[in-house]
């Protein structure tokens, strides 16, 4: 098993173990501050996207869900010389596939981290895998490009 399944399934395990934690040890709805005035964990059950966008619409995001799991890993495969893409689209798999297996077996997804400094939707450790590896893949990108552009004008 290569490096970057590993990390698929790492991550993918640390996303389900949060959520098991807090279902079990946070009521519905209820807050409970880590950092004052920074972070707080909020039970909620988010049947839609952020700020419940298409909130009930779960074939939606079932389908968006395969399709996106079939194009990102069609991607990490044709792309497994590049560790930075790599690290990019597994962090986009397993966010992915986090979010997924909660809409396919409960109905929602559970979401948990709220940032008290802003007015920002409550996210769970999915979305941010999903985040950290779309802001990687924009990186590796413009690297390239940069790269690409910096070596073709000494040609």
């Amino acid at each position: 098993m290569g490096s970057v399944t590993v990390l698929i399934i790492v991550l993918f395990l640390i996303d389900q173990w949060i959520k098991y934690a807090v279902v079990a040890h946070i009521a519905l709805g209820a807050v409970h501050q880590v950092i004052p005035g920074v972070l707080s964990l909020t039970y909620l059950r988010n049947n839609g996207a952020a700020w419940s966008m298409l909130e009930g619409q779960q074939w939606f995001f079932y389908i968006v869900s395969i399709i996106a799991l079939a194009v990102l890993i069609y991607f990490l495969i044709r792309y497994r010389t590049d560790w930075r893409y790599e690290l990019g689209l597994a962090l986009m798999i397993a966010g992915t596939l986090g979010n997924f297996v909660d809409r396919i077996r409960q109905g929602f997804v559970v979401d948990m981290f709220q940032l008290d400094f802003i007015s920002f939707p409550i996210f769970n450790f999915a979305d941010s895998c999903l985040t950290v590896g779309v802001i990687v893949l924009m990186i590796a990108i413009l690297l390239e490009d940069r790269r690409d552009r910096t070596g073709s004008s000494h040609e």
